[in-house]
């Protein structure tokens, strides 16, 4: 599933091409919106809000969409042809750009004072204008004999974390990822790393988090399962964390971050 600051990117494109203008078509390619139609309407704005995509219109509405695991929004320019394609959920175009929303996980229309109702469960989000390391640090403490690996996932307790930030977070603070939250010190300090994390990248690509971009090099743990440790050359191990849903393969230093 995208981490949080690809989905940030991913809104900014969105904004640059449809905020401020008038759509010129809507398509909505799933059953339940076949007959709706934003054409004429203006879109005020893109922001993403931990994994979900918000684009407000000047008529009071929202088009709600969240990428899941292999969801995509592709910005073409409008006179170029749509190439069809069975994985198009939603195609929405004004005068100049197209964009084009395939594979999405969610696509709903909603009422922009209902957004709550979507979103309202998240946590701070890490590269929001909400941002509250206490709040998020005071959240993954309310649990305390979760998993930390767990905690960090549930975007409950901090918005737009992912799978490769969790990984890679733990590593950076020497923590086992089965360790209970309780019983691991200054959340706040981790709260604030993953911060800085998903703000470095957000404006390139990629999860850098070694500080190399060089390809094979970007990440400490994640996925590299029985590769040497960068820092100490022990093999990492990787293991199934969490249930059913929820379930990931986390990656981790049995050196570094020893249980």
């Amino acid at each position: 599933m995208p981490e949080g600051d690809v989905v940030w990117q991913t809104a900014r494109r969105l904004h640059q091409a449809l905020a401020g203008r008038k759509l010129t078509r809507s398509d909505f390619r799933v059953p339940r919106l076949a007959t709706a139609d934003l054409s004429g309407e203006e879109v005020l704005e893109t922001i993403s809000r931990g994994k979900h995509l918000l684009t407000r219109t000047t008529n009071g509405l929202t088009v709600h969409t969240h990428l899941r695991m292999d969801g995509n929004w592709r910005i073409r320019p409008a006179a170029e042809p749509l190439r069809e394609d069975h994985r198009i959920r939603l195609v929405l175009a004004n005068e100049e750009w197209r964009a084009i929303g395939t594979q999405l996980g969610v696509v709903e229309l909603i009422r922009t004072s209902e957004e709550p109702q979507v979103t309202g469960h998240l946590g701070p989000d890490l590269l929001g204008p909400d941002w509250d390391r206490a709040e998020a640090a005071r959240r993954l403490a309310a649990d305390p004999g979760r998993p930390i690996g767990e905690a960090l996932l549930d975007q409950r307790n901090l918005a737009g974390i992912g799978n490769v930030y969790k990984a890679e977070l733990l590593f950076l603070r020497g923590v086992n990822p089965w360790r209970p939250a309780g019983e691991v010190n200054d959340l706040n300090a981790m709260a604030g790393l993953a911060r800085r994390l998903l703000d470095a990248n957000k404006d390139r690509p990629g999860h850098i988090t070694t500080g190399n971009t060089h390809r094979g090099q970007e990440h400490w743990v994640y996925g590299r399962r029985g590769r040497p440790c960068r820092r100490c050359g022990t093999p990492i191990r990787a293991q199934d964390q969490g249930d059913g849903p929820q379930d990931r393969i986390t990656y981790w230093c049995p050196s570094c971050q020893p249980a």
